[in-house]
């Protein structure tokens, strides 16, 4: 990812997996899973080229997924780099239905002004943060914070990199609503997720 940043080819590579994201998402709700939201990561670069925000409705519209189905995922970074033309871009978002989160939450700027502002769904509590939970009582103070924080703004929580059971029962007893990690499982091909999917229902 850092190549690409780089050298700008993650303007087409993000383009081309903004458009698989949405065509796949609109073909798992289509097949029986209504409530699904596939998640994208959004890069700073593909902000500072411009044309991010028409992209995204474009994808949307040849995809006919629903934009409530589309969540999208962006760093604190991107938030702070040209906040005014930011705030226009995701504003739009928004008011079409898809759903904002910011990534990677803590690791970022300092400033906090930035939530009240952009209307952001979800943060998600950097891995960093998880990991460090069950030895270091900062880190059980952190995750905590950011939690009380968001549901004090209404905002939902998802821990990232959740490896064990123990941080899972944790997170829950602190009141974090998802978790993500290889707890659950390792990242799958799509046929792979629908019988992982499959058998979990079974």
């Amino acid at each position: 990812i850092d190549v690409a940043e780089k050298s700008g080819l993650i303007v087409p590579i993000g383009r081309w997996v903004l458009e698989e994201a949405c065509r796949q998402a609109a073909a798992w709700r289509q097949a029986g899973w209504p409530d699904l939201v596939m998640a994208v990561n959004l890069s700073a670069v593909q902000f500072r080229r411009g044309g991010i925000g028409d992209e995204v409705l474009e994808a949307l519209a040849a995809t006919g997924l629903d934009p409530a189905g589309l969540a999208l995922e962006l760093t604190e970074s991107i938030l702070l780099q040209d906040a005014e033309a930011v705030l226009a871009t995701v504003a739009t978002w928004k008011a079409a239905g898809i759903q904002l989160a910011i990534d990677d939450f803590g690791t970022g700027y300092s400033s906090l002004s930035y939530l009240k502002h952009f209307p952001v769904d979800k943060l998600k509590i950097d891995r960093s943060f998880i990991s460090g939970m069950a030895d270091h009582e900062q880190d059980r103070a952190i995750v905590q914070a950011i939690l009380d924080m968001a549901g004090g703004l209404k905002l939902r929580t998802t821990a990232e990199g959740v490896e064990d059971a123990t941080q899972a029962r944790q997170l829950r007893l602190m009141g974090c609503d998802e978790a993500q990690g290889y707890l659950y499982s390792p990242p799958l091909a799509a046929a792979d997720l629908e019988r992982w999917v499959s058998r979990g229902r079974g």
